[in-house]
């Protein structure tokens, strides 16, 4: 029988450090908060657009690839989807950050296809986001992606 306030599938959940041994956490030192700093970010004009999600970096003084994500009503007009979206984000930036170089901070801005898209779409164009900012190395791309399950490198069926 499960503890009060515990899913009876918590025992299940393998809660260990990856294989790679990278911290993963997004704790709230590592989130933007603030308004001013979106504010700031936004004013930058330092933009990548793509096809589920914007990229937007910030430099400036405590900047050190810190997240914020924005879900508007041009998402979906249900919060419950924006919220979302927004997890689906912060879960793609979560996964990928030990990979990410520089003293930037980082805003994802969710578009409307990002609901309908797969996971691995999802982390594959954060992936070339990041590569095209300059914040992801090709050698770091590389190995996030053979980490993640993106590579492509099974040959095919015949």
């Amino acid at each position: 029988m499960p503890k009060p306030q515990q899913r009876e599938s918590d025992h299940s959940i393998d809660s260990s450090p990856p294989a790679s041994g990278l911290d993963r956490c997004l704790s709230r030192k590592q989130r933007l908060t603030r308004s001013s700093l979106f504010s700031e970010t936004f004013s930058q004009n330092r933009k990548w657009v793509g096809r589920f999600l914007v990229l937007w970096l910030r430099e400036g003084e405590g900047a050190a690839l810190r997240l914020g994500v924005v879900t508007s009503k041009k998402v979906h007009l249900r919060a419950n989807k924006r919220n979302f979206a927004r997890r689906r984000l912060r879960e793609a930036y979560r996964n990928l950050r030990p990979y990410l170089t520089g003293n930037f901070d980082v805003i994802l801005v969710g578009r409307r296809s990002i609901l309908s898209s797969s996971w691995k779409d999802q982390l594959q164009e954060l992936i070339k986001l990041a590569s095209k900012a300059g914040i992801l190395t090709k050698e770091n791309a590389e190995i996030a992606k053979q980490e993640l399950g993106l590579s492509n490198d099974r040959k095919p069926d015949l």
